[in-house]
């Protein structure tokens, strides 16, 4: 059968991609070398009846109408705003970190310590922050995060946070915040239906054998695609380890405690599944399902989770990029394939431009084509 299109990647970038390329009449494919759907993103349920990501904590939020919208094609989300915690000298404080904390540890008149303009990760937090702040709550658990000096990471890391002025215990302020009813992988399996989808199918092995009409989505390491030629990008992932707590009714106060002391034996963070279930469902749950995190540098691309945010590894992804854009046939796209760490909401986005701008490109070469 003739396939317009090949996707190669059933997780979320993927699954949008084929669905806007399907829902304008072309015939695409869809190809997972994991035996499961929906990626990094993917859950299941635990023998308790508790719901876990199986990739780490998955909150979804957004501000834009569109993006929104689009999600609730395929899933009913109930109302969910996350609440993390960070343990600092024994106490469990406000994360992100807010005014009050500061006004309370350090004084009225805290002033940041970095004036000018970052240049990178560690004057980005000291911009906004005290030098002591940011060695109690971000210092330490970035370095066990990537495993190298804040230091030497990039800029653009910072922005995942900010020092916040209101009290506020929720971790984003986002317009939209939910989760899928029914869990991430049947909203992706919803995504998908219709579309031919292979798991267990691994492009990079039968690449020879798969090639669409018009172009490849690929969603998957750039640089395990040209066979790591220009050297290995980095990545790190977590080791999880799941606990069911049977006589326990709840393990901490919230559904995620970060750790930043510690060495890098000491989770990183610790999850509590429970919090993530519907009022109704989590006041019946007998006991409680926890997962402990600890960061580590991957060895397969299957266990690869967030690029690396430093500038060796972004020029080494630029030269990967140019070698990219002499194939035509193929675009590069999602975290590992653009290389970036993108949240769930502008994961949806760029994919949402990626199939928008092909399905124009595909009309204006229909539209000469007939003149």
């Amino acid at each position: 059968m003739a396939y317009d299109y090949l996707v190669v990647g059933a997780g979320l970038t993927g699954a949008t991609i084929a669905r806007v390329l399907t829902d304008a009449g072309h015939r695409v494919l869809v190809v997972e070398r994991r035996p499961h759907i929906a990626g990094n993103i993917h859950d299941a349920i635990h023998e308790s009846g508790i719901r876990f990501h199986s990739y780490g904590p998955h909150y979804f939020r957004t501000d834009s109408d569109v993006i929104w919208s689009f999600v609730q094609r395929f899933a009913k989300f109930y109302p969910y705003a996350a609440i993390v915690k960070t343990l600092v000298d024994g106490q469990l404080e406000n994360w992100p970190v807010t005014q009050e904390y500061l006004q309370r540890h350090i004084g009225m008149d805290w002033r940041p310590v970095f004036q000018g303009t970052p240049g990178n990760f560690e004057e980005a937090c000291l911009a906004m922050m005290p030098a002591r702040v940011y060695e109690k709550f971000v210092r330490g658990y970035t370095h066990k995060q990537w495993g190298k000096n804040p230091r030497i990471l990039d800029v653009s890391l910072a922005g995942r946070f900010s020092v916040r002025k209101e009290v506020d215990p929720r971790l984003v302020l986002h317009k939209y915040q939910g989760l899928p009813r029914n869990g991430y992988t049947t909203m992706i399996q919803s995504m998908l239906r219709g579309i031919e989808v292979r798991t267990g199918c691994d492009y990079l092995q039968s690449r020879e054998t798969l090639h669409p009409r018009h172009r490849i989505f690929f969603t998957g390491p750039i640089d395990e695609y040209f066979d790591f030629e220009l050297g290995c990008l980095e990545y790190r992932a977590q080791q999880r380890q799941n606990v069911y707590l049977s006589e326990c009714r709840y393990y901490q106060s919230c559904v995620q405690v970060n750790n930043p002391s510690g060495g890098t034996h000491v989770p990183l963070r610790t999850l509590e599944w429970k919090y993530l279930l519907p009022g109704s469902e989590r006041s019946c749950t007998q006991g409680t399902l926890i997962t402990h995190e600890i960061p580590c540098t991957p060895t397969e691309p299957d266990q690869y989770e967030y690029p690396f945010p430093d500038k060796r590894n972004a020029q080494l992804y630029a030269c990967y990029m140019e070698r990219a854009q002499t194939l035509g046939h193929c675009v590069f796209c999602g975290r590992l394939g653009a290389y970036k760490y993108y949240d769930m909401d502008i994961a949806i986005g760029h994919a949402l431009h990626c199939a928008e701008q092909e399905l124009e490109r595909v009309s204006c070469v229909a539209g000469s084509t007939q003149h």
